[in-house]
């Protein structure tokens, strides 16, 4: 799982902007990760998604389960998020300094390179993810949370909101009502809410604006 990822590169119009690295959930480097970075590309930034798993893509929650528990996540995730870390950084148009962007799996690794790379990343937007494992950064955080989540308690919210907090970091939690984990996914028409979908995107291009300069 150490091998080289692969990536999906999104650039502006423009060819320059500040950098995004945006972490998939445990579908893996599907479509809809791929349009999201498109998406924020548009929105004026550089954007890079690394490939996770190796071109294994999962559709159903069953799949995800597997390929999930073939990763060693404290060996394997590290220098892949570092590599694309790298790749992102050395981008010839990209500028400033960069944001992380994580989704569920993702989300944990999107806050973890914050800490390794407090010099860099200045914004940390997460969509359904939690931990408590919070170290110091330079990063404002903002967290996109839904209403019923089996896989993320309240209690692992304020704890995580407390621990921001007492880092001294700017952090904004957003619940949504009426949604369930993936609400933002298109591909996920159990769980997708496009009305909340569109609220957490104006939220998230405006987090990325104000805290990366664009």
């Amino acid at each position: 799982m150490t091998e080289t990822p692969k990536y999906h590169l999104a650039v502006p119009k423009s060819g320059n902007g500040s950098g995004v690295l945006v972490l998939h959930a445990w579908w893996g480097l599907n479509d809809f990760i791929r349009g999201f970075c498109d998406r924020l590309a548009d929105e004026g930034f550089v954007v890079l998604a690394p490939d996770l798993f190796s071109g294994k893509v999962a559709k159903t929650i069953e799949e995800a389960e597997k390929l999930t528990s073939q990763v060693n996540e404290q060996d394997d995730m590290p220098p892949l998020v570092l590599a694309a870390f790298e790749e992102l950084s050395k981008q010839p148009g990209r500028t400033g300094a960069l944001a992380t962007i994580g989704f569920s799996f993702g989300a944990y690794w999107a806050r973890w390179l914050a800490q390794e790379k407090a010099d860099w990343v200045r914004a940390v937007n997460v969509f359904y993810g939690n931990g408590w494992n919070v170290q110091q950064s330079n990063a404002a955080y903002q967290y996109h949370f839904a209403e019923t989540d089996p896989y993320v308690s309240e209690e692992d919210k304020k704890g995580l909101e407390e621990s921001l907090n007492a880092l001294g970091r700017p952090v904004t939690f957003h619940t949504y009502p009426g949604t369930g984990h993936w609400f933002m996914e298109t591909d996920r028409p159990d769980a997708y809410n496009a009305e909340a979908a569109k609220l957490a995107w104006e939220r998230t291009i405006a987090f990325l604006h104000e805290h990366l300069g664009e």
